[in-house]
C-alpha cells in the first residue's frame, strides 16, 4: 500500500512542479525575471521556515556555514537563475524535455567525480539521453534561440547540487538543507531585480501567478520528499518522467503551444535512456544483494 501511495505522490509532485514552470512563465510575461524569482524565493523560504518551526528543526546553526553546504548553495543559485530564465524564454515542452536529462547527468557526474561504478550499458544510456537533449535544443537549426542553454545550465547545476548533497554530513536534516538552499537564491533574485528593465508589477493577476508558483513548488517538494520516504528510490524515481507529460499538457492548454516532431523525438530518447538507466541500476542492486546469499548458500 505504501508503494502505491509513493508512486501516486511522485506523480502528483511532478504535476505540481510542471505547474511551477507554468506559473513562472505566466508571471514573467508581465513581471521581470528578478521580481518573479525574488517573490518565489521569499515565499518558499518563509514556508520552509514555518515548516521547520512546526517540526522543531533548528535552521540557524553553524552547519549552514560548512563548506559542502556553501558549495551546494552556490549550485542552487546557478540552478535557480538557469531554470527561471530558461522557462521564461523557451516553450514548456522544450524546457521540460531538457530537464528530464537531469538523472542521466547525475549518473555521469557520479561516475566522473564520485568514482561510482557505471557500466558500459548505462554509459550508453547517458550518451543516448544527452544526444536526445541535443535533438530537443537543435543548435544547428534556425529555431535555436540560445535561451535553451539557460535550461541546460539550470539542470547541470541541479545535478551538481544533488551530487554534493550526497557528500553533505548525514546529521543535517533534508529540511535544513532545503531551507538554506532556498534562502540562498534570495541573492540572485535581488541582483536580477536591481538590473531589470521593467518596473515592479503589483497587479493582482501577476502576484497571483507568483503566489501560485510558491504554493505548487513547496507542495511538490513535500510530495516528492514523502514519496521517497515511503518506497525505494528505484521504485518511484522512474515516475519523475511524468513531468514531461504534464508540462506538454499545460503547454497546450494554457499557451496553445504544441511540441514539434524534433522535441517529441528528443524527449522520447531522453525518456527511454532514463528509464533504461533506472531499470539497469535496479537490476544491479538486486544482483548485489543476492550475491552474498548465493555465496552462503
Amino acid at each position: 500500500m505504501d508503494t502505491i501511495r509513493a508512486i501516486l505522490l511522485m506523480i502528483l509532485s511532478m504535476a505540481l512542479l510542471a505547474g511551477t514552470d507554468t506559473f513562472i512563465k505566466l508571471a514573467t510575461a508581465t513581471a521581470s525575471i528578478g521580481q518573479t524569482l525574488l517573490g518565489l524565493t521569499i515565499g518558499g523560504t518563509l514556508l520552509f521556515l514555518a515548516l521547520a518551526r512546526i517540526r522543531r528543526v533548528p535552521i540557524f546553526t553553524r552547519d549552514a556555514l560548512l563548506p559542502m553546504i556553501m558549495l551546494r548553495n552556490l549550485f542552487e543559485i546557478i540552478a535557480a537563475v538557469g531554470m527561471v530564465v530558461g522557462v521564461a524564454n523557451t516553450a514548456l515542452p522544450v524546457f521540460a524535455a531538457i530537464i528530464q536529462a537531469g538523472p542521466l547527468i547525475v549518473t555521469m557526474g557520479a561516475a566522473l567525480f564520485l568514482k561510482e561504478e557505471v557500466g558500459p550499458r548505462r554509459w550508453a544510456a547517458v550518451i543516448v539521453g544527452l544526444t536526445g537533449m541535443m535533438v530537443v535544443i537543435r543548435p544547428w537549426d534556425a529555431s535555436f534561440t540560445g535561451w535553451e542553454l539557460f535550461a541546460v545550465l539550470g539542470i547541470a547545476a541541479l545535478s551538481a547540487r544533488d551530487l554534493i548533497t550526497r557528500l553533505s554530513p548525514p546529521h543535517i536534516t533534508a529540511l535544513s538543507i532545503s531551507t538554506w538552499g532556498f534562502a540562498a537564491t534570495l541573492l540572485p533574485g535581488i541582483v536580477l531585480l536591481a538590473i531589470a528593465d521593467r518596473p515592479l508589477v503589483t497587479d493582482a493577476k501577476t502576484l497571483g501567478y507568483i503566489f501560485g508558483a510558491v504554493l505548487v513548488t513547496t507542495s511538490g517538494y513535500l510530495a516528492i520528499t514523502t514519496a521517497m520516504r515511503l518506497a525505494p528510490a528505484s521504485v518511484v524515481s522512474p515516475f519523475r518522467y511524468t513531468r514531461l507529460i504534464f508540462a506538454t499538457i499545460l503547454s497546450i492548454v494554457v499557451f496553445d503551444v504544441w511540441p514539434d516532431g524534433w522535441t517529441l523525438l528528443g524527449g522520447a530518447m531522453i525518456l527511454g535512456a532514463g528509464l533504461y538507466s533506472f531499470l539497469r541500476e535496479r537490476r544491479l542492486a538486486r544482483e548485489a544483494l543476492a550475491a552474498p546469499v548465493a555465496a552462503n548458500g
